[in-house]
């Protein structure tokens, strides 16, 4: 079966879901946009269903090598804004089809010239967006909105899966701790964040010299 088979002309999704979505910032000329094209196979026409639909400019359906169908999709968000994002519209695709498409994303945004914004869900602390100091909110009135007070179910919140690799969760929970709105975060909530940010896996034991 060919990997990458466009789907039959015609076919309806009634939801997409997305298994990867990348942003990336740069300004790309008419032939870099057109190679983008060409490299990703995508049909010159924009995605009608699905979040993100409307800054949707060019897409393609089609089957990977285990039979489950996925959108390949281009978005552009304002004149430097890019998104690259893989949907599933049933079964989700195998973690190895979404760290292909990881790579794939990352090395066409490289040649183009692209900077790395962020990667939804991030495997690296690179793919974590880092909000600048200027997006920062005042510090009064500050207050915790999020329903949760451990850990465990404070990752999804981050926009991370629980098994998200720990220098991702590292990093992105730094962020929310740099917030206003941590002060205010429940006592234990804030105990077990600095618990996790201390704790450093002891090196494994050497084998006794025979």
């Amino acid at each position: 079966m060919n990997p990458y088979a466009v789907a039959p002309e015609g076919t309806s999704f009634r939801m997409l879901w997305p298994a990867l979505r990348a942003l990336f910032h740069g300004e790309l000329t008419p032939d870099q946009q057109h190679w983008l094209h060409r490299t990703f196979r995508l049909t010159p026409a924009p995605r009608r269903e699905g979040p993100g639909a409307a800054e949707s400019i060019a897409h393609r359906s089609f089957t990977d090598e285990a039979g489950i169908r996925l959108v390949l999709d281009v978005a552009r968000l304002g004149a430097s804004g890019w998104v690259f994002t893989l949907f599933y519209p049933g079964e989700r695709p195998t973690a190895d089809t979404v760290e292909e498409h990881r790579a794939l994303f990352r090395e066409t945004a490289g040649q183009l010239g692209l900077t790395l914004v962020e990667i939804t869900p991030a495997a690296t602390a690179d793919e974590v967006l880092v909000p600048s100091s200027g997006d920062a909110e005042p510090t009064s009135g500050a207050h915790w909105s999020l329903p949760h007070g451990d850990l465990e179910r404070l990752w999804p919140h981050l926009g991370l899966r629980k098994d998200a690799p720990r220098e991702v969760k590292e990093v992105a929970l730094r962020e929310l701790m740099r917030t206003p709105a941590w002060s205010a975060a429940p006592a234990g909530l804030q105990s077990e964040a600095e618990r996790f940010l201390r704790s450093i896996t002891p090196p494994a034991q050497a084998e006794p010299q025979e």
